[in-house]
């Protein structure tokens, strides 16, 4: 019988807490938003239950599809890059008219933005380490949070405002495009 552990869980909870960074992805929200609307509960709804499905299912899955973690992670590594140019360019690569305003909070949102390759391989290694009701403890805590923040982008945008919104956005553009580039780098072989 496994027994909930607060170490463990908060160790989970800072793990996933800067492997989603959805601090780090409040410019994307926000450029998002401009686009379509951002469902808060459906964004995260769907971000759990990929998270939940990765947790339980996710080698299986890949393995089912004949993919490997480092091929999924270089497949999100691309849309992160793209996404990260798009920011920092403030040129449009996802038209607007192909993003249904039902969709954006799914992709890329809910997928790869806050339930990517990252928080996949992230928990596929945690249950090696961790019980799992720990870890299911830490991500209800992340998508408590995660909930939050897309709950409140009217109120961070207020704060920001226009001219801190734009250098926001840019920043953490190079920083998408950092990652997108060391994602693709850890899991590319020849």
């Amino acid at each position: 019988m496994q027994n909930l552990d607060f170490t463990q869980i908060l160790s989970v909870s800072l793990i996933l807490f800067s492997i989603i960074d959805i601090i780090g992805s409040i410019p994307i929200v926000l450029e998002l938003k401009k686009r379509s609307d951002i469902h808060a509960e459906k964004a995260t709804l769907v971000a759990g239950g990929l998270m939940f499905l990765y947790l339980f299912l996710g080698d299986s899955i890949l393995k089912l599809l004949g993919l490997d973690v480092a091929s999924f992670a270089i497949a999100g590594a691309i849309i992160i890059f793209l996404l990260g140019m798009e920011m920092i360019l403030n040129r449009r690569i996802f038209k607007s008219s192909e993003i249904q305003s039902s969709s954006s909070s799914i992709v890329p949102l809910a997928f790869p933005i806050i339930a990517g390759a990252g928080t996949m391989t992230t928990l596929i290694s945690l249950r090696a380490e961790y019980q799992q009701i720990n870890i299911l403890a830490g991500i209800v805590l992340n998508l408590l949070f995660i909930y939050f923040v897309l709950k409140s982008s009217d109120w961070i945008e207020r704060i920001l405002g226009k001219a801190g919104e734009d250098v926001l956005r840019r920043i953490f553009g190079v920083i998408l495009v950092a990652i997108a580039v060391k994602l693709f780098k850890t899991n590319f072989s020849l």
